[in-house]
């Protein structure tokens, strides 16, 4: 089946943050600190919420005092401000739409950092925002969603995100064709012919098929 859509994962494919203040985790390690036990669903929670830190916080029962909110609302807030494009996104975006390929985004993300995202990238013709599907990679109804809106069969669609599980494996189990990205290179297990080393790799595969 020829691939009429390119989607790609968004943190650590597409775009880094430069300074991590990770506030998120650090609600969690304080949440814990203060006796709430730490579970195994609450990164899912947050990620497949359209919430603020804030209303993550209240949601999870987070005793956190204005001060102690503030600081973290901060620490994001210098996240964001951080989140640069990688060197090879713009061309190879660019590069795939000049082929007339369909784009998308596919990611696994707390609302607020969607925003940056959308500064820095041109208008793409599909986003599955795990907080706003409400479904988080590698579960099937977030790359069902992005299908859908590419106007796509699952065949059709190649995903590219650097991991494994969600990026890799998960569309594959859909029907999807996928790529891992492995920017820092290789690590054992890894198959050959599935891994792309930088997104010049992209364009590389499809000329492959």
């Amino acid at each position: 089946m020829t691939i009429r859509a390119v989607v790609f994962d968004v943190y650590g494919t597409l775009v880094r943050i430069g300074e991590r203040r990770a506030p998120y985790r650090a609600l969690l390690a304080r949440m814990e600190a203060a006796g709430r036990a730490r579970q195994a669903g609450d990164a899912a929670v947050i990620m497949s919420r359209d919430l603020d830190l804030v209303g993550a916080a209240a949601l999870l029962g987070a005793d956190l005092s204005a001060p102690e909110l503030a600081a973290l609302e901060r620490d994001l807030q210098a996240e964001l401000a951080s989140v640069r494009l990688f060197p090879d996104s713009l061309t190879v975006l660019q590069a795939l739409a000049a082929r007339g390929l369909k784009l998308g985004l596919c990611s696994n993300l707390a609302a607020p950092y969607a925003a940056p995202v959308l500064r820095l990238l041109p208008a793409l013709d599909a986003y599955a925002w795990s907080f706003e599907v409400g479904a988080i990679k590698p579960e099937p109804a977030i790359y069902a969603h992005v299908c859908r809106q590419l106007g796509c069969e699952p065949g059709q669609v190649l995903m590219v995100g650097d991991t494994p599980e969600a990026d890799l494996h998960g569309p594959r189990r859909y029907g999807m064709r996928s790529l891992l990205l492995r920017r820092e290179g290789p690590r054992a297990g890894d198959v050959a012919g599935d891994t792309i080393s930088d997104l010049g790799g992209v364009l590389a595969a499809l000329d492959a098929v």
